[in-house]
This record gives C-alpha cells, structure tokens and sequence, in this order.
C-alpha cells in the first residue's frame, strides 16, 4: 500500500538537486504520480514490504525530451540472477520482462502499451524472478489508482 507521507518522504530522500526534486501531482488509491525537471511518472510499492530498507517499486514513466512514453520499469528489492527470467503478471495475462541488476522493464515500446493496458483493467499484478542466491523474489501490487496516476504522470508531462 502506498503510505503517502513516507511514500514521498522517502522519494524526496534522494540528495537530488531542488531543481530535479519531484513534486507530487496527485495520490490515486495505491499509486502516486509526480514530476520533475527532466521527467514524469506513475508510481507505486508493493503490497507487503519483505525487508526493512529495502525499496522496491513500480513505475510507468514519460521523459517528453527523449519522446519517451509509459516506460514500463520495476526496481526489485534486490539485484536478479543473471540468466532468470523477469515474470510479470496481470490478472489472467503474463508478460516477460527484460533485467538486469535490480531493475526490469518491457521488452520494447509495443510491450510497454500492452502492459499500461493491462493495468488499466486489471486487480492485481506481481513480478517475479529469483535473486543472486537463487531465491524466489516476488513483488504484488494492487492496481487501484494505477490508470488514474498514469493519466495523470502523462498530462503532467505534456505541458
């Protein structure tokens, strides 16, 4: 569940310069969008935080300077086994993502569309893959807000 005080505590907790602070334009059920100086984003955390400290999230992102639009990115608690693949799930629908260290992402544009799609519908969505050690790594998210928060990512953006 996204805690909005510590949600944005936490991202603001980044030594970022003020310019390139973000600031919040709105928290929709689970999720939150916000903007910066180079980029804009819908974000969430996962449902049930695993470890303490540890940040894991997911995000849909809009960089209008590098015509980059619904970046699909997730960050993982930790970094990935090189070699396992990336899970996500939507409801009934699998995706396969592309990692690498803690991070994964669509494999390309198309990708990304199907997935913001799918979240706009869906419930539920988790990622999962396995972990250095070999361990299953697995993030839930509710999607509740997400279509509202990637709308709004998006038009903060397009000013």
């Amino acid at each position: 569940m996204v805690r909005p005080r510590n949600f944005v505590l936490s991202l603001l907790a980044f030594a970022l310069p003020a310019e390139a602070q973000p600031q919040a334009v709105g928290i929709y059920g689970q999720w939150g969008a916000f903007r910066d100086s180079t980029h804009c984003y819908a974000i969430s955390e996962p449902s049930q935080h695993r470890r303490e400290g540890a940040q894991a999230y997911a995000s849909i992102g809009y960089w209008p300077g590098r015509n980059i639009r619904g970046q699909v990115h997730f960050h993982f608690t930790r970094p990935k086994r090189s070699g396992s693949a990336v899970l996500l799930r939507i409801d009934a629908r699998t995706f396969q993502l592309i990692g690498g260290g803690a991070d994964g992402w669509a494999l390309d544009a198309a990708a990304d569309a199907a997935i913001v799609t799918a979240m706009r519908t869906g419930v539920a969505m988790s990622v999962e893959t396995r972990s250095q050690g070999g361990g299953l790594m697995r993030d839930d998210y509710a999607l509740r807000g997400a279509a509202t928060a990637i709308d709004a990512a998006a038009i903060a953006c397009a000013h």
